[in-house]
């Protein structure tokens, strides 16, 4: 214990004569644990919210019974059924805002908790027959969970109103309660959201099987709990390509700490060597070594969980935003993370300080002990692993290869990507070492000489910072091709398919049938093009299909992808026919020409698919078929929206009239530049953490650069001495190291061009697919490129400037002090 504790405290000097490698190997943890657990933050709380919303009734999942388009139904039905034994518990769901919180979105679901299926729970709470009664009994209660009564402003007992001026039953947190969900008894909820005897879904026990009376059967359909929209399911691509993210800038950031430490392994030889003369054991050495790099890893590991903490906090709101305008998922709005949470980031910074500082012990340990001090023999090992490095970025290439050609999954696709950014990265120290021989060999002046050889000596101290620079160049190109390119098809494609001026929902289906007949009568509407439709599984995935009417309006306003040929809008309109969306036909693996099979009151229903269309942003399948096909499956079913044709100066005429006839509140009127402004928001909420970890990820890369640069410029003295020496000044000293510098950067840059454009591919042809079901042309911007470039040269002169500053101010005396110790 003596010897170990002696070692230990020689081998912890160094941090104190060195104290920039100490802060950058403490960095690179920080940063690198931060953002991997930033994202893993973001991520738990998605999925606890959808835990928690998936088990609001019920241990497990239940059945349902429901109208085939989700609207509602009389309360009578359920008395029917309950007295011809069915186990069936009434359910109410709508939209509410509370006065003064109108920019605030919460759901208020009514529940009768005397007929709920046995053994159920209500948001994790056991319900005896206390709580029942309390629950219903007047004044009653509203069950609330502690985040949404934070975000509002509220206090339990409180009862506030709402904007229709009605107050809520008193306030009651309930910690497993969903985030921005109100529950209360269902009597209330019919009165607070002025639904009077209407019901939104029957709950019935997942394992209950039974036959609809005739009259029902047409109405109600029995949806399994396999079969309910699962919003962890729908969301598992958003949150793939955050974890793809996180990941990302956790191995730039452990490019920072591979660095450090074997700059630190290198300048310690010396003392590698005492020790060892000393008698200390390579066993013990590099246990040693071992324990001084989990002490790092604690501290920078604990440092990087309270910042990743802090991360997650500040793009919660973006990335809640998204999940919500996306697929309609509440995410709690404050982060509630589990202890496992904490622990695990502590465990992910020793588990990266181990792989970062792996390679650096494994060298220091085989090389002989009479060679640990000889430079030559670690440039010698450097070219031996430079070999090395080079045949397993030949490989890791190989296997990107290998999962383009034969992958057709998600995984894949991030195979393929890990296996090209990887390969490329371990590529790179080889490739510029093969650019800088030629250069060497055409250089005729001895300082030009001097110039490419000193820079290819650079290589191995600065090879893990110009690869992470060049990750994350690529990254930020792969990702802002796809999201500009993105963002042109959608705004394209958002200009073709939002072509009506006005969109108006009736309310219920009497007010639909009456609107239909009324709207047609309206001299200023040149067309009324009413939508049904009726939600559906096909295969396993949840589809919403839409009838429509045969309307030139269609076919100049949805592009088809592909067809069967002819005339898919006139087929469409006679024969049996369907059109898809891209990502439903994809995840069926159908095509233009085959059939699909569509479930209906009536029995399987096996149409021809005429066309597939693009439909971005809709996690859930989409089917286009004629109106009269859809309403002989459906017959019941009435247009759930109306797309108006009209002059845009007649819309205020005709909104006034609307409002005398239907009394329509605003929620249900919506214009086109309205809907077409949420979805660009919507579109521009959900980049924004992407956009905000790829800036990151190019920041942390030129952290990189800087550690990389300061921590060699005292080792460089000796280089540049001699030169100062032969009678070059301090400023043209500075002059070739910057000059250095910027051709290693430079030359990453060039490289990064290509790596981008085909990681911009990847993201566009495979990941795009695989996780939302479309794809993506791929659109190049030279001038976004061009900016990407000048910031990347703007971060290495500022990674730059301070050594070069240092080197200006070193002294004569500092620089012949550097042959004080020559033999």
């Amino acid at each position: 214990m003596r010897v170990l504790r002696q070692t230990l405290r020689a081998l912890l000097s160094h941090w104190r004569r060195h104290p920039v490698q100490f802060f950058s190997v403490l960095t690179g943890l920080w940063l690198a644990t931060s953002l991997l657990t930033g994202v893993e933050a973001l991520n738990s709380q998605a999925r606890d919210s959808y835990a928690r919303a998936s088990q609001m009734i019920g241990g497990e999942p239940q059945a349902s019974l429901t109208t085939p388009n989700g609207a509602l139904f009389p309360q009578r039905w359920f008395i029917e059924l309950r007295r011809q034994g069915w186990p069936v518990s009434p359910v109410l769901q709508g939209r509410l805002q509370l006065k003064g919180h109108e920019d605030q979105r919460l759901q208020l679901m009514g529940i009768e908790p005397v007929s709920l299926p046995a053994d159920s729970a209500v948001a994790g709470q056991a319900m005896p027959i206390e709580r029942v009664v309390e629950f219903f009994t007047p004044p009653g209660s509203t069950w609330i969970s502690p985040e949404t009564l934070q975000m509002l402003g509220l206090r339990e007992g409180d009862t506030p109103p709402t904007a229709s001026g009605q107050n809520l039953p008193p306030l009651l947190a309930q910690k497993d309660m969903a985030p921005g969900l109100l529950l209360v008894d269902i009597g209330m909820a019919q009165a607070l959201l002025e639904q009077p005897g209407q019901l939104s879904r029957l709950l019935l026990p997942k394992d209950f099987h039974g036959e609809l009376p005739a009259h029902l059967g047409a109405q109600l359909q029995l949806k399994s709990s396999g079969e309910e929209n699962n919003l962890a399911r729908l969301t598992e691509s958003f949150h793939l390509n955050l974890d793809a993210l996180g990941f990302l800038s956790f191995v730039v950031g452990l490019f920072i700490v591979h660095a450090a430490i074997g700059l630190a392994l290198e300048q310690r030889r010396g003392l590698l060597r005492t020790l060892r003369a000393c008698g200390v054991s390579a066993r013990m050495l590099i246990g040693c070594l071992t324990i001084e790099l989990g002490m790092l890893a604690l501290i920078g590991g604990l440092f990087g969980v309270i910042s990743g903490y802090w991360l997650a906090s500040v793009l919660l709101p973006d990335v809640a935003a998204s999940l919500r305008g996306l697929y309609g998922a509440e995410v709690a709005g404050q982060l509630r993370l589990s202890p496992w949470w904490w622990f695990s980031g502590i465990g992910l910074s020793l588990l990266g300080a181990l792989l970062a500082g792996a390679n650096s012990l494994l060298r220091a340990a085989r090389l002989p002990l009479l060679a640990v001090a000889d430079p030559q023999a670690w440039h010698q090992q450097y070219a031996r692993w430079l070999r090395r490095q080079g045949w397993l970025a030949a490989v890791l290439l190989a296997v990107a290869l290998l999962a383009l050609i034969w992958g057709d999954s998600l995984s894949s696709g991030f195979v393929l990507m890990a296996g090209l950014l990887l390969g490329a990265a371990l590529a790179l120290p080889v490739l510029l070492s093969a650019l800088l021989n030629p250069l060497l060999g055409r250089s005729r002046s001895v300082l030009g000489q001097w110039f490419l050889a000193d820079c290819r000596q650079q290589l191995p101290a600065l090879s893990l910072a110009l690869m992470a620079l060049l990750l994350a160049l690529a990254a930020n190109i792969g990702a802002g091709s796809m999201t500009a390119g993105f963002r042109q098809t959608f705004n394209d494609w958002l200009e073709q398919r939002l072509s009506a001026e006005l969109y108006i929902n009736p309310a219920n289906p009497a007010q639909a049938r009456e609107m239909h007949s009324w709207l047609q009568q309206q001299p200023n509407v040149q067309a009324v093009l009413p939508n049904w439709q009726v939600s559906v599984t096909l295969q396993g995935w949840p589809a919403d299909v839409y009838g429509i009417i045969d309307h030139p309006h269609y076919r100049q306003h949805w592009p088809l992808l592909d067809s069967s040929g002819g005339d898919p809008w006139g087929k469409l309109a006679t024969d049996d026919a369907v059109m898809l969306s891209e990502q439903l036909a994809r995840r069926l693996q159908l095509r233009a020409g085959e059939h699909l099979t569509i479930p209906t009151p009536n029995g399987t229903w096996s149409p021809r698919i005429v066309g597939i269309y693009a439909d971005y942003g809709n996690p859930k399948g989409h089917v286009l078929i004629s109106s009269h096909h859809l309403l002989r499956g459906w017959p019941q079913l009435t247009p759930n929206r109306f797309n108006l044709r009209i002059d845009p100066s007649n819309i205020p005429t005709l909104l006034k009239a609307l409002q005398a006839r239907f009394e329509l509140d605003d929620s249900r009127i919506v214009d086109q530049a309205q809907l077409k402004g949420w979805s660009v928001q919507v579109f521009e909420r959900t980049f924004a953490a992407t956009a905000a970890l790829n800036s990151l990820t190019l920041a942390v890369a030129g952290v990189a650069l800087f550690i990389s640069l300061l921590t060699q410029s005292q080792s460089r003295l000796g280089q540049l001495a001699p030169l100062w020496a032969l009678g070059v000044t301090r400023k043209q000293l500075m002059l070739l190291n910057l000059g250095q510098t910027w051709l290693l950067a430079v030359l990453t840059l060039v490289l990064a061009l290509p790596l981008g454009i085909a990681l911009a591919w990847c993201l566009d042809a495979v990941i795009n697919v695989q996780a939302f079901g479309w794809r993506l042309p791929l659109r190049v911007f030279p001038l976004q490129l061009m900016q990407l470039m000048g910031l990347a040269l703007l971060a290495t002169l500022l990674a730059s400037a301070w050594p070069l500053y240092s080197l200006y101010r070193t002294q004569p005396a500092d620089l012949l002090r550097t042959f004080a110790h020559e033999d």
